[in-house]
Parts: C-alpha cells; sequence; structure tokens
C-alpha cells in the first residue's frame, strides 16, 4: 500500500522541489521555468514561512507542492498580513489522483493554525473554487492581475477569536520575486 503523507518542506527537500515545479510547469521554450526560480527566490526572502510550503510524499518521493507566503494588504497607510497561494504543481507522473487538492488542503489547514486570515490566489475559478475561493475584486482586494477577472481569487479563513476584526480590503502588494512571473 503506498502513503501519501503532507508536511512541511525540510530544507533538504529543496532539489526535489525544484524538479516537481520543473516537471509540472515544463514547457518546451525555457530551461528553467519562472515557478521554480520563483520559489527559490521567495525562500531566500522575508515572505518566506517556512510552516507554510507543504509538500506531498507519496510512497517516499515528493511529488507535490503547494506554497503560501506572505503579501500585504495596503489601504489608508495600513499593511494587513495576508498570504499568497502559489504555485501549486504535482510531478506529472503523480497527476489526476487527488494529490495537488490534499496538498493545497494541508496549506489552507496550515494557515489557519497559525491564524492567518487571508489567502489569495491566481488561478483556475473551478479548481479553487473547491477550497472555498471566490473573486477578490468582490471582496475589496485589487492587485495587478484584478483586471482578470474571475481568476484573481481570495479565501477568507474562519477567525480564531469572536473579536477579531473582518479581513483586510485594499491594494495586495506581493514580495518582488512575483513581479518576474
Amino acid at each position: 500500500m503506498t502513503t501519501l503523507r503532507l508536511r512541511p518542506e525540510d530544507p533538504a527537500d529543496t532539489g526535489a522541489v525544484r524538479r516537481v515545479l520543473a516537471a509540472a510547469f515544463a514547457r518546451p521554450d525555457v530551461t528553467t521555468p519562472p515557478e521554480v526560480r520563483l520559489v527559490d527566490e521567495l525562500r531566500a526572502g522575508d515572505a518566506w514561512l517556512p510552516k507554510l510550503a507543504m509538500v506531498a510524499e507519496y510512497g517516499g518521493e515528493i511529488v507535490g507542492y503547494a506554497l503560501l507566503t506572505r503579501v500585504r494588504v495596503c489601504a489608508d497607510g495600513v499593511n494587513a498580513p495576508a498570504l499568497v497561494l502559489g504555485p501549486v504543481a504535482v510531478a506529472p507522473h503523480r497527476q489526476r489522483i487527488g494529490l495537488g487538492g490534499a496538498v493545497v488542503q494541508a496549506a489552507l489547514e496550515a494557515a489557519t493554525e497559525l491564524g492567518e486570515r487571508l489567502i489569495v490566489v491566481l488561478g483556475d475559478p473551478a479548481y479553487y473554487r473547491r477550497f472555498g475561493f471566490s473573486r477578490a475584486d468582490r471582496m475589496g482586494l485589487t492587485s495587478p492581475w484584478s483586471g482578470l477577472g474571475e481568476p484573481w481569487q481570495a479565501l477568507v479563513l474562519p477567525p480564531t477569536t469572536s473579536n477579531e476584526p473582518p479581513p483586510p480590503q485594499g491594494d495586495v502588494v506581493f514580495p518582488p520575486p512575483w513581479s518576474k512571473v
């Protein structure tokens, strides 16, 4: 029986994560997909949150990845913390068996446990809707990708206390590595 293990990325996993990203985002016109460089640069910066870089280990092999990193929501001089989901990847030989959904769900649960309130993503609305994401623009969130409409999405996580303020609204500011994607 093959076992699925979902866990935070360990520093020793860097090479395996790079291979999963490179295979999942492979294109004939580039040797290193931008998603690989994005994760490398995020890993080296202030937006990196080690407990929120999740891997899916299937049969002892790392085959899936979901990353949550820090972004800021800015409005009226206030800088509120939020997260961005991405990239999400599954090795091609293990796609379509639920590993992507499992590793995303593990990342969302880890964020909830850490008391995070808001996650944004740019991706397929039909896919991310199953996790509770909906249009970010309808939540008062803007970004360089707002003009894309439905793919610009957000998820409000449950509050940890009953008197917690509502999630922030405003312009979502991404760390510099995102400008290269």
